[in-house]
């Protein structure tokens, strides 16, 4: 059991070269499925997950031996933070490895929006040739409004330095966090000004369902809407619903309140919201590219290497 690591997902190899030179042994089973796992937990000092789980109180107690868990991206809503501290396990997670890609994804998803992209070469590949029906919007002088400013949100702001754009942002658990590329706004400001509003934050309780109908109605201006974040943060039907009102002028949405087939297929919105032209969807991989794949997996191993300090 000791300094020995159970890998349950994908990842980069990088991350079990740098390990073992730890000292650890690493015993990489990215297609166990999850009732295997749970049976040889408590043989491990580490997990090292993607999203295969959750990592719930049931799961933890499983692993008594467990004395710190790598999470292969940014979100921790797959594991139980509070009884995983409580029981003195180390958290370790890789925003730093998938922010560019993430910040990168979403100038894609808003350019693609403002300026029909999608939806114009849909209809030069069907025969038709409309001009007028697809004239974009410019990103330069508009306000972009940011919920949420880690390391997602900041790179994302980054990237938006070069378009002539006005990034504001809230943050309800930072505050003083003004930079060159961002102004730190109240939520009423937010709403008062934005004509974009991209969304960087986790999936907590406070914020499942936090985009609603309600939600949308306090925006003084229609804006482009952009989520990377979690797909239960935005309520698709409010989406659909704000689209139709015209509060919303497009939404990019890379997650999804239910993800994948067939599950999403079944969802009483799905049909409205695959049909509606003003909406981009990709399948929650704006963190997922041939370079995070790697640097996910440095970063990781980077903090583990810290832990033993």
């Amino acid at each position: 059991m000791k300094k020995s690591i159970l890998i349950v997902d994908d990842i980069h190899p990088v991350f079990v070269e740098q390990a073992e030179a730890l000292g650890y042994t690493c015993d990489y089973q990215p297609t166990i499925k999850a009732d295997e796992a749970y049976g040889i937990l408590n043989n491990y000092e580490g997990l090292v997950i993607r999203s295969k789980f959750q990592v719930d109180k049931r799961v933890i107690d499983l692993a008594p031996n467990l004395r710190f868990i790598c999470r292969a991206g940014a979100g921790m809503d797959n594991i139980d933070e509070e009884y995983a501290t409580a029981n003195n396990i180390t958290l370790i997670n890789a925003p730093e490895g998938n922010s560019d890609a993430v910040g990168e994804h979403a100038i894609g998803l808003l350019l693609s929006l403002m300026n029909n992209i999608n939806t114009s070469d849909a209809e030069v590949r069907a025969g038709s040739w409309r001009r007028e029906p697809n004239r974009g919007h410019e990103l330069k002088g508009k306000t972009v409004g940011l919920i949420g400013y880690g390391h997602m949100g900041q790179s994302f702001a980054k990237k938006l330095s070069g378009f002539g754009v006005s990034v504001i942002a809230y943050d309800k658990y930072k505050t003083g966090f003004s930079d060159r590329y961002v102004r730190e706004v109240s939520m009423e400001e937010i709403v008062k000004h934005s004509d974009v509003l991209s969304l960087h934050v986790p999936l907590t309780a406070e914020t499942n369902g936090l985009v609603n109908d309600e939600y949308f109605f306090h925006f003084k201006k229609p804006i482009f809407l952009i989520n990377t974040s979690r797909g239960k943060v935005v309520k698709t039907t409010a989406v659909l619903n704000a689209i139709e009102e015209g509060k919303v002028l497009g939404a990019g949405l890379d997650v999804l309140e239910v993800e994948k087939f067939p599950a999403l297929g079944e969802q009483p919105w799905f049909d409205e919201l695959k049909q509606q032209g003003k909406v981009i969807l990709t399948p929650h991989v704006a963190g997922w590219t041939f370079d995070s794949y790697r640097k996910i997996s440095e970063v990781m191993a980077r903090k583990l290497k810290d832990m033993q300090v």
